[in-house]
């Protein structure tokens, strides 16, 4: 429990309070679950205003109410502010006593690589003994607790992010990892996190449905992190302040002005403060040396492919110019990560070609993964993918475009449609395939339903080619419509593989498109 007084006493852009001398018990966002005794904050939404739902919100209980409209004899206290999702940052963390001021708090953002380098930090910190938590897009690590962070990817809301952060300071954690979208940051969902640490993995095109169609208001999303950096109060264990840059991403003059604290750079060229030289690939992971002014050393990942050398350095670099770990334990911690679910990961079953599942859903991703793909196996390439409803268009065209040019077989399909036509989606990515000479039948192919594209691209495979499932990774649910269908591609793929070879496995999940 806080006093209303106490987590509003510096809130910033505050207007008016009234009343405020009354117990906070909890803070609720939706209306709906509003419990007694909690303080209702109300958002603006791209189709719901939460000020609407205000008389609900005191109907079930709530003991306060924050907003950015103005409210007139209300019947429990109201506070007035500029920004409610600013507003309700800085609440979450007073009511969790600012837990961020105890932990250095590594931050990492960009389009693609996000989880992992935050994987490989983990990792690196605990082969350091060092007391680390981690928040990602897929879940949060407090000691030995691990606990689901929702079906899709973004940053928690603020509530669960305080919530997190205050646990692992009740665990006894001194560092946290925490993986950055920039939804989260342009939402201010991580506000109040006073980070030590800002790490970027590249930017690249990707949610801009989120930001407006703006690429300059999704990069200015990213900044975010980096100018963050200069309000983090002085900590007692110190904090170091650094921006971590990757020097070969056209991010890296942009991201440069926004970043108040000490640079470093990383990345695959020499001009880099720390980068990789003499770079092997092989289908069981890769090995470099990374090399800093002050240090050379022999790095080996069971990772594959030449982006994870990037995700590796960006990690390393945190690791070692940030936090000041020795570069072999560093390096010891990239060996202990073995796979990341979702992440090129592998299904065998015993056939004879490779199966795959990786979470590639932006172009930039998708190429990356293919090109992975070409250096693991001498056969063909085989992929399928799809591209989310009421999310960016222009991809779906470009998507194809890659996979036209570095797949042998494409099959598209099904990505959480949502409203959208999934025709139309699939009219829109063909579009793109056969813009670079793509022929439907004979190379590409549409399969609405994703269990049956499963199924035909195990179909078309032959000893020593590689099937790719792209888009979906780790997630566990599929939208069709405003519904969430149970979904997990490894374990669609591992239902194919399971029928394709004739032996008992799980059964294929169900999808609304198995009707069709």
């Amino acid at each position: 429990m806080k006093p209303l007084f106490e987590l509003v006493a510096q809130l910033p852009g505050l207007v008016t309070t009234s009343g405020i001398d009354v117990p906070i018990w909890g803070i609720a966002l939706d209306s709906r679950k509003v419990k007694p005794g909690d303080i209702f904050v109300a958002l603006e939404g791209l189709s719901l205003d939460g000020h609407e739902f205000v008389p609900k919100a005191i109907e079930a209980g709530a003991a306060a109410i924050v907003g950015s409209a103005e409210f007139e004899n209300l019947s429990v206290p109201y506070v007035q502010v500029t920004d409610s999702r600013a507003a309700l940052s800085y609440i979450s963390a007073a009511f969790y006593d600012f837990p961020a001021r105890q932990l250095t708090v590594i931050g990492v953002t960009g389009t693609d690589g996000k989880t992992t380098t935050s994987n490989l930090l983990y990792h690196i910190l605990k082969a350091a003994d060092l007391r680390v938590g981690m928040i990602s897009t897929v879940n949060a690590v407090i000691g030995d607790q691990v606990m689901d962070t929702g079906f899709h990817v973004t940053t928690p809301d603020a509530p669960d992010v305080q919530r997190y952060l205050a646990l692992m300071v009740e665990a006894g954690l001194t560092h946290v990892v925490l993986e950055t979208t920039s939804h989260g940051l342009e939402q201010k969902r991580v506000d109040g996190c006073e980070f030590d640490i800002a790490v970027v993995t590249n930017i690249t095109h990707e949610h801009l449905n989120d930001h407006g169609g703006s690429l300059e208001r999704y990069r200015a999303a990213k900044a975010r992190l980096f100018s963050s950096l200069a309000e983090t109060l002085p900590k007692p264990q110190g904090n170091p302040r650094l921006s971590v840059l990757n020097r070969d991403d056209w991010s890296y003059g942009y991201l440069q002005e926004f970043t108040p604290a000490a640079q470093v750079c990383y990345g695959l060229t020499p001009d880099a403060d720390i980068h990789a030289k003499v770079i092997h690939f092989n289908p069981s992971g890769i090995h470099f040396i990374t090399v800093g002014s002050d240090f050379q050393v022999d790095v080996s990942s069971q990772l594959v492919g030449a982006f994870n050398v990037s995700n590796c350095l960006a990690a390393l670099t945190a690791a070692i110019r940030g936090l000041g770990i020795n570069p072999q334990i560093a390096a010891n911690g990239i060996t202990a990560l073995s796979g990341i679910p979702g992440r090129m990961e592998r299904i065998d079953l015993g056939q004879d070609f490779t199966a795959i599942v990786d979470f590639a859903h932006t172009p930039n991703a998708l190429l990356n993964a293919l090109q992975a793909a070409r250096s693991m196996i001498t056969g063909r390439v085989i992929v399928v993918f799809g591209s989310a409803g009421l999310r960016d268009r222009q991809k779906r065209r470009m998507m194809s475009e890659v996979a036209a040019e570095w797949a042998d077989l494409t099959v598209l399909t099904a990505e959480d449609p949502r409203t959208e036509s999934l025709d139309q989606i699939l009219a829109e990515m063909a579009a793109g395939a056969i813009v670079k000479g793509a022929r439907e039948g004979e190379s590409f192919w549409r399969v609405p339903d994703r269990g049956d594209a499963l199924r035909l691209a195990l179909k078309l495979a032959r000893s020593g080619d590689i099937v790719m499932s792209c888009g979906k990774g780790h997630e566990q649910s599929m939208c069709f419509g405003e519904t969430e269908y149970p979904w997990d591609d490894c374990t669609a793929l591992r239902a194919a593989l399971s029928e394709y070879l004739g032996i008992e496995g799980p059964l294929m999940p169900y999808l609304p498109t198995q009707e069709r």
